[in-house]
C-alpha cells in the first residue's frame, strides 16, 4: 500500500512526543515502536528531523550520554511545553479524523469525552 508522505508527516510529529511522553527514549526505541504499530519503512533520515525540530520548539530535551552498549547515545524527555502540545495535538487529531470518517466513511461522530466539545 503506497503511504502519503505529506499525510505522515503531519501525524509523524504527535506520534513520536507521544512515544517520548510515556518517558526517556533514545532514537533506534522510538523507530522500533513506529515500527511495531504499523508505521514501517521509516528511517533516520525521517525520525531525527522531527527529533530535531522538536527540541528546536522546546518541546523536548535532549541529553548525551554513554549507552550500557558503549556508545554515546542522545535521550529525549518530553517537556512541560511539549506535554502542553501533544494534548492539543490529541485533540485535534480527534477532531479531524472524527470529520474526515463522516466524509470518508459516513460514520458518526463518536460522543465527545467528558470535558471536550466539538466543533
Amino acid at each position: 500500500m503506497m503511504r502519503d508522505t505529506q499525510l505522515m508527516k503531519g501525524i509523524l510529529e504527535g506520534c513520536i512526543l507521544g512515544i517520548i511522553a510515556k518517558g526517556e527514549t533514545y532514537g533506534y526505541e522510538i523507530l522500533a515502536q513506529l515500527d511495531a504499530v504499523g508505521f514501517q519503512d521509516l528511517g533516520e533520515g525521517t525520525l531525527y528531523p522531527v527529533l530535531t525540530r522538536l527540541n528546536k520548539k522546546e518541546y523536548i530535551y535532549c541529553r548525551k550520554a554513554k549507552s550500557p552498549l558503549g556508545p554515546i547515545r542522545k535521550y529525549y524527555t518530553i517537556t512541560v511545553p511539549g506535554k502542553a502540545y501533544l494534548e492539543d495535538f490529541k485533540q485535534n487529531y480527534r477532531d479531524i479524523t472524527a470529520s474526515a470518517d463522516q466524509v470518508l466513511f459516513g460514520s458518526t461522530p463518536a460522543p465527545a469525552r467528558k470535558g471536550e466539545k466539538r466543533a
